[in-house]
């Protein structure tokens, strides 16, 4: 009995670690580099991210763990909202406007995320 409940205890947490790491939902076959200004950045765990207007979409940008991006050497202040950069990463294998990113370019310095 003391299993079941546990079971069914720790079941909730199953489905966020699950979709976090999901990273097979992101087409790594198809690279894709996209050159603009950022929308929007949000500096915070699990991974930081941010929107970037790619034709007449804007898409979701899923960036690296804030303690990585930092130990790289990509600050905060450096990718601010309206900042032109150029992500190289993988778009949503659905469809979805969201890409994950290897690595950004802002102004002459490139950061490799993963």
């Amino acid at each position: 009995m003391r299993t079941i409940l546990a079971t069914f205890a720790l079941l909730p947490l199953a489905a966020p670690a699950a979709a976090h790491h999901g990273w097979s939902s992101y087409d790594e076959a198809k690279p894709l580099t996209v050159k603009g200004r950022l929308e929007q950045v949000s500096w915070g765990n699990p991974h930081g991210t941010a929107k970037i207007r790619r034709g007449n979409q804007t898409w979701d940008v899923v960036l690296a763990p804030v303690q990585r991006m930092q130990a790289r050497g990509l600050a905060l202040e450096e990718i601010n909202k309206g900042q032109p950069v150029t992500l190289v990463g993988y778009a949503r294998r659905d469809g979805t406007a969201e890409m994950r990113i290897e690595r950004i370019t802002v102004g002459s310095e490139t950061v490799e995320l993963r």
